[in-house]
């Protein structure tokens, strides 16, 4: 099963959401903490310039949107190890872990519009 655009999108704003409560729920160390908030703010960005039922500007195309997902996904292990080094565990497994979600997620995702839109 896939989810549709629209589930996606809701995911996307949970994401955000997340992201800006992670620092203070799990005592995420200060470069950690720092990072989590802008990445909240860039997937913020994202989903709202995304052109799919929960996008407001809808300038980026959806199939896009999927690929910045898969990349960030990979790009975040990466990332883990490195704040491993600046930080600790907590910064490592809290970064590996959501690598993971992320790359679940875009498994998981259909990136074609399935609702038509309303012109």
């Amino acid at each position: 099963m896939k989810l549709n655009s629209r589930i996606h999108g809701i995911i996307d704003y949970g994401v955000v959401i997340f992201l800006w409560l992670s620092p203070t729920f799990f005592g995420l160390p200060q470069i950690t903490a720092l990072f989590t908030y802008i990445l909240g703010g860039v997937h913020l960005a994202l989903t709202i310039l995304t052109d799919f039922e929960m996008g407001l500007l809808k300038i980026v195309p959806l199939k896009v949107h999927g690929w910045i997902e898969l990349i960030v996904s990979i790009i975040l292990v990466g990332v883990a190890f490195y704040l491993d080094t600046l930080e600790g565990l907590i910064a490592k497994y809290f970064y590996l872990g959501f690598a993971l979600a992320v790359f679940v997620t875009y498994i998981f995702s259909d990136y074609k519009l399935t609702e038509k839109k309303n012109v």
